[in-house]
C-alpha cells in the first residue's frame, strides 16, 4: 500500500493531518496542439504558463475555471467520502495579491467561497465544505496581481486522507500503432508525482510493429524501474489486450486498481493522479472514467457522460442533459451527469470489481466496455465519468461507418444485448430491416453484407468466441474486399475521369423518411435514376441522397479518399434475399441463442478460457 499524499511532505507526521493530494494546478498541456486556456485563463492583462507555475504581470487576474482548473466538486459530493477539500498555492513577488476560492451552481452562478490578500511570498490555504453541490457546480480559483508581478506554483488540492491509498495500475492494449504507444508511455514517465502512484505499467503489445523496438520507449523505460512490463500475445482485440491487464494485476495483487488506456490517445498524466485519487475515497468501489476530448479538434470535448439502450442496441448515448461535441473553452458542465458506463479510452475498473465479477468476455473488439459496466453495475458497481479528468482520443467522426468494425460492432452488440436483456427480436428485426434496406438503396452492399454476417455469427451461438476473434476479423475483411465500394481510393488517382464528375448537393432532409425509403427503392429497382457520374461531398453522403443516383464518388468520412459507389440490382437482390433469411432465424432462434450465450458466459469469462487464448 501507498502512503497518503501529504500537502506538506516534508513535515513530520505527528504533525500533519495526513491529506489525499486529489487534483493539482496544471497550467500547460503535453502538446503544442492544446490551447493552454483549458488549464487557465486570464481574465485580465497577461503572464507566462509553465507545466505547474504560472506568472502574472502587474494587474493581471488569472482563473482557473477552465476544464482542467475546476474541481467537480458536484462529484464528489456525491459519490465520495470527502466533506471538505483544500486548495493551496505558494504566491512570490514583491507587491499585493489577492486569492479567491470560487464556486458554481447547477445553472453557472457564480459565489465566492473564501477569498485572501496577501504581499510578498506568502502560502495562501482556501477550503470549502462540500455540502450544495449535490445535483451540479463546481470550484476554481481567481488569482489577481494587484501591483506587481507575481508567480504561483504548487497549486493543490486535497481532502483528508483515508487510512490506506491504494495504488492504481496501467495496461495499455497496441496493435501497430509503436510510435503513438511509446508516447503514451512517455508521458506517464514525464511526471514525478503520477508515477509515485503507479503501481505496474503493462504495455500489452499485439501486433507486428514492435513498441519496445522504438528509441522513445527505449529512453523512458528506465524511469519505471521495476514496473513497467512488456508482454507480447496474439492480436486478441481491444478485449483481449486490455484483459490481459487485469489478469496480470489481479493475479499479483489483489487490491491495486487497473486503468485501462488506449495506446493512441494524447495522454495527460494528472488525469491519472484524478482517476486514482477519487476511486480511493469513493463510498464504494467505483469505474471511474476519464472524459475524451478530440484529437483533431483539441477543446472539444466527445460527451460528457454515455448509456447504453439494450433494446435498440445503441451504445454511446448521451445521457441527458450531458454537453456534446462541446468546446470546453466556451462552455462547462455544470450539471452532474451519471453514466451508465465508459468506454476504455482511459478508465479504472477497482480489484473488487474483477473479483467479483471476473474478466472481460472475449468478444475482441467494440462493446467490450460496454459489456463489463453493464455487467459491473448489475453486480452493484456504478460507472463515474469525471469531468476535468480526460484523454485526447481520434474523433470518432472522421472515421467512416462502413468499415470492418461494423461486423463486430452488430455481433457483439447483439451479444450484449443477449447476456444482459430479452432481445425484442421482432423489433430488432424491423430495426435491421430499415438500416439494410438504407444501406442498399445508398449502394453500399458491403456495409449491407458486413451487418449481415454480425448476425449470422451472433446467431453460432458462443462458439464463434472460441478463438477471440482472430478468424472473425481476417474472414470480414476478405468478404468484403468483393464489394468495391468498401475501398477507398485517393481522391486525385481515383478509378473515374474528373471531367466526367459533377457535384450534386443535397436539397435538405426530407419530411417522410420512410416513404422516400420505399420510392428510392423502387427507383433503384427499375432504374429510375440520374446516370452518369457524380460527386458528393461528405456531408451531403445521405442514403436519400445518394439513392437519386446510379454512379457516385463519395468523399471518405476520414476526408483521406473517396470511395466509389455504382448501383447493382443483381448484388442487391441477393443481400435482399439474405436480410429475409437471416432476420427470420433471428425472430425464430433469437430466444433460444441468447440462453446459449447466458449459459457460456462464467466459461467465456473464466481466467482458464483467457489463459487457453493467450497461449495460442
Amino acid at each position: 500500500m501507498n502512503k497518503p499524499e501529504f500537502l506538506e511532505s516534508g513535515a513530520p507526521a505527528a504533525e500533519v493531518e495526513p491529506r489525499l493530494l486529489v487534483q493539482r494546478g496544471v497550467f500547460v498541456g503535453m502538446s503544442p496542439i492544446v490551447n493552454d486556456d483549458l488549464y487557465v485563463a486570464f481574465r485580465k492583462g497577461s503572464g507566462d504558463r509553465e507545466r505547474h507555475t504560472l506568472r502574472l504581470d502587474a494587474g493581471a487576474r488569472a482563473h482557473t475555471n477552465t476544464y482542467f482548473g475546476r474541481f467537480a466538486a458536484s462529484y464528489w459530493q456525491r459519490w465520495t467520502t470527502v466533506t471538505e477539500v483544500r486548495v493551496s498555492l505558494r504566491a512570490a513577488g514583491s507587491g499585493r495579491f489577492r486569492v479567491r476560492l470560487v464556486a458554481s451552481d447547477i445553472a453557472g452562478h457564480r459565489r465566492i467561497v473564501g477569498a485572501v490578500a496577501g504581499s510578498g511570498d506568502e502560502t495562501v490555504e482556501l477550503s470549502s465544505p462540500l455540502d450544495k453541490f449535490v445535483d451540479g457546480g463546481a470550484l476554481w480559483v481567481e488569482i489577481d496581481a494587484l501591483d506587481a508581478p507575481l508567480t504561483v506554483d504548487r497549486l493543490e488540492w486535497t481532502a483528508a486522507a483515508p487510512e490506506t491509498v491504494r495504488p492504481v495500475a496501467i495496461a495499455i492494449c497496441t496493435f501497430n500503432r509503436a510510435d503513438d504507444c511509446a508516447k503514451t508511455v512517455a508521458a506517464l514517465a514525464s511526471d514525478d508525482r503520477v508515477l509515485e502512484v503507479i503501481d505496474a505499467v503493462y504495455v500489452v503489445d499485439q501486433g507486428t510493429d514492435l513498441v519496445r523496438d522504438r528509441e522513445l520507449y527505449g529512453e523512458v523505460a528506465p524511469r519505471f524501474g521495476d514496473k513497467l512490463h512488456y508482454l507480447r500475445q496474439p492480436n486478441l482485440g481491444g478485449a483481449g489486450g486490455f484483459t490481459r491487464g487485469l489478469y496480470e494485476v489481479s493475479a499479483t495483487d489483489g487490491h491495486a486498481d487497473v486503468i485501462l488506456m488506449d495506446d493512441d490517445i494524447l495522454c495527460e498524466p494528472e488525469t491519472v493522479l484524478r482517476l486514482n485519487a477519487f476511486a480511493n475515497v469513493t463510498v464504494e468501489p467505483t469505474l471511474v472514467g476519464a472524459q475524451m476530448l478530440f484529437l483533431l479538434n483539441p477543446d472539444y470535448l466527445n460527451v460528457g457522460a454515455e448509456d447504453v439502450d439494450l433494446g435498440t442496441l445503441q451504445h454511446g448515448q448521451r445521457v441527458p442533459k450531458a454537453l456534446r461535441n462541446t468546446s470546453m473553452l466556451k462552455k462547462n458542465q455544470e450539471r452532474r451527469v451519471d453514466a451508465g458506463y465508459n468506454a476504455w479510452w482511459t478508465c479504472l475498473i477497482p480489484a473488487e470489481v474483477v473479483a467479483k465479477v471476473g474478466l472481460p468476455i472475449p468478444i475482441f473488439f467494440q462493446w467490450d466496455d460496454v459489456e463489463y459496466g453493464v455487467r459491473a453495475r448489475e453486480a452493484g458497481f456504478v460507472t463515474v465519468t469525471l469531468p476535468n479528468a480526460a484523454v485526447w482520443h481520434a474523433d470518432f467522426y472522421w472515421k467512416d461507418f462502413d468499415d470492418w468494425a461494423r461486423y463486430f460492432s452488430t455481433r457483439n452488440s447483439l451479444i450484449v444485448g443477449a447476456l444482459h436483456s430479452d432481445l425484442d427480436t421482432k423489433r430488432l428485426g424491423r430495426q435491421f430491416f430499415r438500416q439494410i434496406s438504407e444501406y442498399l438503396v445508398g449502394m453500399q452492399y458491403g456495409l449491407a453484407a458486413t451487418t449481415l454476417r454480425g448476425i449470422e455469427d451472433f446467431l453460432e451461438g458462443p462458439k464463434v468466441l472460441q478463438d477471440g476473434g482472430i478468424e472473425a476479423m481476417a474472414a470480414i475483411r476478405a468478404e468484403r474486399a468483393d464489394y468495391p465500394e468498401t475501398v477507398k481510393h485517393d481522391a486525385a488517382t481515383a478509378p473515374v475521369r474528373s471531367a466526367d464528375l459533377t457535384t450534386r448537393r443535397s436539397g435538405g432532409e426530407p419530411s417522410a423518411m420512410r416513404l422516400i425509403l420505399v420510392k428510392r427503392a423502387i427507383d433503384q429497382w427499375f432504374g429510375r435514376t440520374q446516370h452518369g457520374l457524380v460527386n458528393v461531398p461528405r456531408e451531403d453522403a445521405h442514403w436519400w441522397h445518394i439513392s437519386l443516383f446510379d454512379h457516385v464518388v463519395v468523399t471518405d468520412a476520414s476526408q483521406s479518399g473517396v470511395r466509389i459507389r455504382q448501383r447493382d440490382k443483381g448484388k442487391a437482390i441477393a443481400l435482399l434475399r439474405r436480410t429475409v433469411r437471416v432476420l427470420r432465424r433471428l425472430r425464430e432462434d433469437g430466444a433460444a441463442v441468447s440462453r446459449q450465450y447466458r449459459d457460456a458466459a462464467p466459461q467465456l469469462t473464466s481466467r482458464a478460457n483467457w489463459e487457453r487464448l493467450y497461449e495460442q
